[in-house]
């Protein structure tokens, strides 16, 4: 795959507007690999919401270097899992601030745009071609970077980020999973998270099967009731947030430590984990009635 020219690298993070992002965003670019109208971008863009450190755009600028290198040669779609905790740690935002899409129009645009060519581009007679404009500039479950700082809020359990790194190791639950409303209960992500760690859901289709069954008998099933969960502490949200600029930068080897907001009630996950399994058992998961009848076959052959 031929590398993407480095672009101008601005040293604050800002916003591109919507309107500006889809004129941009021409079928040369998005098709044909165009480089996109730099200055005319950096004139358009606004400045960021305050004059703090953590809009520096330095340390997350070098982490997606970082990234490029370590997964050089393998499937990119193999760096979300490792990415999503350090882009959570080192862009520190709150959800309201992750829901305003001209900051991710910003990085994808100004900042990074040979990342989202890495990640999401196809070679294509000498260039990296996307062919989807909403991995620069769109949905936040389907752009490139929002998807992953989102990932990271809902499957973190407080500081711990390990159960991200096992959600995004499976990409149906990036594709499928975190669009579904079920996903913002915190006891209900990490329970099936801990199906994935106890391999009883393995593959694509069987999380597709498991959320599908899930979101169906949330009709009739109050997962609130059956594992609640406690409330955040926003004040630590807030220190954690402050402290970007004296805390130490992403370890490349070890997980970062997210904010100290509060960790999802062990009880509660285990009752849904069980209550999840139980859906699985009888969930509608392509290709699994097939081979259960094959397995069967086989057993009763003499």
């Amino acid at each position: 795959m031929t590398s993407a020219r480095k672009p101008e690298l601005p040293e604050i993070l800002g916003r591109i507007s919507d309107s500006v992002a889809t004129k941009v965003l021409t079928p040369s670019v998005v098709n044909d690999g165009a480089s996109l109208p730099q200055t005319l971008l950096m004139k358009n863009a606004d400045s960021p919401i305050d004059d703090t450190p953590r809009w520096d755009a330095s340390e997350f600028r070098h982490l997606l270097e970082d990234t490029m290198e370590r997964f050089d040669g393998a499937r990119p779609a193999t760096s979300d899992s490792w990415l999503a905790p350090r882009l959570h740690y080192t862009l520190r935002l709150t959800r309201a601030e992750a829901t305003d899409s001209g900051l991710w129009n910003f990085i994808a645009l100004c900042l990074a745009p040979d990342f989202v060519r890495w990640r999401w581009g196809r070679e294509r007679g000498g260039r990296i071609t996307v062919g989807q404009a909403a991995r620069f500039s769109g949905r936040w479950d389907v752009q490139c970077f929002s998807r992953l700082w989102w990932a990271a809020e809902l499957f973190r359990d407080g500081e711990d980020y390990r159960p991200v790194a096992k959600a995004c190791s499976n990409q149906d639950i990036l594709n499928t999973a975190i669009r579904l409303d079920l996903i913002n209960h915190r006891p209900t992500a990490q329970a099936i998270v801990e199906l994935l760690e106890r391999n009883l859901i393995r593959t694509g289709r069987d999380v597709n099967g498991l959320v599908i069954a899930a979101n169906a008998a949330a009709g009739t099933l109050v997962y609130e009731a059956i594992g609640p969960d406690e409330p955040r502490d926003y004040e630590a949200l807030q220190d954690w947030i402050r402290a970007v600029a004296t805390d130490p930068t992403y370890s490349r080897d070890q997980l970062p430590q997210g904010p100290v907001d509060g960790s999802v009630p062990h009880r509660s996950v285990e009752r849904l984990t069980d209550c999840f399994r139980s859906l699985f058992e009888t969930a509608p998961v392509r290709g699994k009635r097939a081979k259960d009848d094959e397995d069967e076959g086989k057993a009763v052959s003499p």
